[in-house]
């Protein structure tokens, strides 16, 4: 680790907050923290910022959530982003594109129409739209099986790696310190309270400890002696380069019903494929010593990753960017497995949604 040197020499002995993991969750607590005039914030990240799950999210920005108080929280994170840039000169990458929600059943068109009378009281702007207006920002998708769609004008897409470099100079700028290349190996408890944590590099003091690590919070939960019901699960996406028909600037797509999300990025799609019974990751433990975490490439073919296009049914089995192959790799495994004629590849694992929303300045798909 001699690269971080510089920034770890002056390790302090003490805060009043130590924070543990440098991904988007752990800067956005600093930040905020900041905000509410806690200067002595301290954060430690193992690596470098962002190197966990965060630079890999899908960015997607929603403000709706199931209860008042995490939609005001999600709320909170969409006024934020477009502030963040001018307050801290670091670029966020947020677009306010709008997001659409499909519903392909009667059951989840009135579900929505539910949601669509609690958002007005939220204060979140949400309106039904015919499934026909949706080949206005969609002219690939087929919408002939859609029993309704509605659109959130509010909602958009950042870039997760750029929104944390942002919330950690904004942590900085109000007095909180970042250090990178520095892993907890402890936390140290007294009689049942916190009191500190321990590194490699020695011990810290602190009042409040903040676990923030992601798909480690489970392992760091351990050093303190707490279950933390956190999992990391394998999760399926594919990428495109541009390619005619997709418009740029579109809205986010949501498609419950087939655990897909579709965004353009680039002037391509990125659709994302979520399975109900996901295969789990890091059975054994996650390995550290890695910057960006791999698993090992697996002979088992997922029910639904190869059914990603067709769940929406984008009429891209008639394109010729897929005919010739077209589609990008982001996986870390760097390998390419044909499935129905598209390029697969597996996404490092992403911690499940629930326990980080709370916290989270943007929203996993």
């Amino acid at each position: 680790m001699a690269g971080f040197a510089s920034m770890v020499d002056r390790l302090p002995s003490q805060a009043r907050v130590v924070i543990i993991g440098g991904g988007i969750v752990g800067c956005s607590v600093a930040y905020h923290l900041t905000k509410l005039g806690w200067a002595d914030v301290l954060l430690l990240e193992r690596k470098r910022l962002t190197s966990g799950t965060t630079w890999h999210a899908a960015g997607l920005v929603g403000q709706l959530r199931a209860t008042m108080n995490l939609t005001r929280l999600a709320k909170h994170t969409a006024d934020l982003l477009p502030k963040l840039e001018a307050e801290t000169g670091q670029a966020t990458g947020f677009r306010r594109t709008g997001s659409l929600s499909l519903a392909r059943t009667p059951e989840r068109h009135e579900y929505y129409r539910r949601s669509m009378a609690a958002a007005a009281s939220f204060g979140v702007e949400m309106h039904e739209i015919a499934p026909a207006e949706i080949r206005r920002h969609w002219p690939l998708m087929e919408v002939e099986d859609l029993a309704g769609a509605f659109f959130i004008p509010g909602d958009g897409q950042t870039n997760p790696t750029d929104t944390t470099q942002a919330l950690a100079k904004g942590a900085r700028m109000g007095g909180a310190q970042i250090r990178e290349g520095v892993e907890v190996t402890g936390i140290r408890v007294e009689r049942g309270r916190v009191t500190g944590v321990s590194t490699a590099l020695g011990d810290i003091a602190a009042e409040y400890v903040v676990n923030c690590a992601g798909m480690w919070a489970r392992q760091v939960g351990r050093m303190a002696g707490v279950s933390v019901p956190l999992h990391a699960a394998e999760h399926m996406y594919i990428v495109t380069r541009p390619m005619e028909g997709v418009i740029r600037g579109a809205p986010s797509v949501r498609d419950p019903d087939s655990y897909i999300y579709i965004k353009e990025e680039v002037g391509g799609l990125v659709l994302g494929g979520f399975e109900p019974v996901a295969k789990p990751w890091g059975m054994d433990g996650i390995r550290a010593r890695e910057l960006h975490p791999r698993h090992p490439p697996h002979r088992r073919r997922s029910t639904r990753g190869g059914e990603l296009l067709r769940r929406r049914r984008l009429q891209l089995d008639r394109h010729p960017d897929l005919r010739r192959r077209r589609l990008g790799l982001g996986g870390m495994d760097r390998r390419r497995q044909a499935d129905h004629g598209l390029v697969r590849y597996r996404h490092p694992p992403l911690p499940p949604v629930p326990l980080e929303q709370a916290l989270s300045p943007g929203s996993h798909a």
